[in-house]
């Protein structure tokens, strides 16, 4: 049993161990596609650094927007260095990973507009997410676009506490460089994914980066109050997008954080940090980063856990039961025939056998299991936002009720909770 909960450990993250070979053939690559949001709002997005620094944020902002027939929809994964990344995570050789992943996933886009015009005129709720471990800010989309058609803006982080399998950001060249073509004066500065060093406990180093994650959560929520404020903000990467126009289109009073394993994690330490988070959406929770003063009431806000169905573990079951044990407002479901990676967009841009070869895919269909996922959460969210919407009738979702889902575990769990 040990060996199984070692390795589940080692596999909380946000991508599969061996996902280059996944994306299907490039001949089939036209039938995979990550789905659309299937709210009223058409959906833009946009990119936004703060500071040539690595301490400023970084995030890519989902919103409602005009319809944009003239704007191209996002690539969706942006930079050959994430390609790197994803190597270096995965145990590949970078040349290897690279060249395979340009083949597969190169061409791949997200169906959101890159710097549609912003819908003004109604006061939006603010969800930040985080990112799992070994992912990066853009390939959550399914569950992003969705909650933007749906008329959320939500605020994808990119962090940069060496638990992305890349990420970067934007410094001043040294005099000394050659400027290129282009007359940018700026560089990017990438940071990779770190792996555990030989004999180093692996807790510590997480615990140490959940903090990091729950305070670039919290920033980036600053960052979007200040911008709804009407304040200027500088954004290092070029971009058209008019920032001004997102000027009092933030509900304040209605902001929720969600993120996936890693990015679970996060959303309790989050919670538990900031009370402007009203509540928190926790995707297949990896518990392990959790500080024991967590479990002490610090995290007083609704909670909801959607689990997969293969990769939970009765120690981490324990701890988010720990967590909610005797409040009603905390729950817990699992979708059936789901996977850790149902929850990434990868799940939808990998041909069937491959996809259930590397478990980037469940016995479930993917558009399933993020449905049921995405309506749990719609329905969680407009009950603890008090949201004036119909989310409502998914609200039997919430309480494990439904074709493929249950409530709580399917996890056996011991008779006697250990102390």
């Amino acid at each position: 049993m040990k060996a199984g909960k070692v390795f589940k450990k080692s596999h909380a993250s946000g991508l599969s161990v061996k996902a280059p070979m996944e994306m299907g053939s490039s001949s089939t690559e036209k039938f995979y596609r990550i789905p659309e949001g299937k709210g009223p709002h058409s959906v833009g997005c946009t990119d936004l650094m703060t500071e040539n620094a690595v301490e400023g944020s970084f995030l890519r902002l989902y919103y409602p927007s005009c319809d944009a027939t003239d704007n191209e929809e996002a690539r969706w994964i942006p930079d050959k260095e994430y390609y790197q990344g994803l190597s270096d995570f995965l145990n590949m050789y970078r040349v290897v990973g690279e060249r395979l992943f340009q083949y597969y996933v190169g061409s791949v886009t997200c169906p959101a507009k890159s710097n549609a015009a912003f819908k003004p005129g109604e006061k939006y709720p603010l969800l930040v997410f985080s990112h799992g471990l070994g992912a990066f800010r853009t390939i959550y989309s399914a569950i992003c676009i969705e909650m933007a058609s749906q008329g959320f803006i939500v605020a994808a982080v990119e962090h940069r506490d060496e638990s992305a399998s890349a990420t970067y950001y934007c410094k001043k060249k040294s005099i000394s460089e050659p400027q290129e073509e282009s007359t940018s004066n700026m560089e990017k500065e990438w940071i990779y994914y770190r792996k555990l060093k030989t004999g180093e406990e692996e807790r510590c180093l997480r615990h140490k980066q959940v903090q990091q994650r729950a305070q670039e959560c919290i920033k980036a929520l600053n960052l979007i109050l200040k911008i709804n404020s009407g304040e200027e903000v500088m954004n290092v990467l070029n971009s058209n997008f008019d920032w001004s126009s997102v000027k009092d289109s933030v509900d304040t009073s209605r902001i929720a954080v969600m993120g996936h394993s890693f990015g679970g994690a996060t959303v309790i330490e989050s919670l538990s940090k900031e009370i402007r988070f009203r509540c928190g959406i926790a995707l297949d929770a990896w518990m392990l980063p959790i500080g024991d003063d967590i479990y002490q009431n610090s995290v007083q806000q609704p909670l909801l856990f959607i689990n997969s169905e293969k990769f939970q573990w009765a120690d981490n079951i324990l701890k988010m039961k720990k967590l909610g044990s005797n409040d009603t407002n905390k729950k817990m479901i699992t979708i059936k025939g789901s996977v850790h990676q149902s929850f990434p967009d990868f799940t939808f841009v990998s041909g069937e056998i491959i996809g259930r070869f590397f478990k980037l895919k469940g016995e479930i269909d993917p558009n399933e299991a993020i449905d049921i996922s995405n309506h749990a959460s719609l329905a969680f969210l407009q009950k603890h936002l008090s949201l004036k919407k119909d989310f409502d009738k998914w609200d039997s979702l919430v309480d494990g009720i439904g074709p493929n889902v249950i409530p709580g575990t399917n996890i056996d769990l011991p008779s006697v909770e250990p102390e």
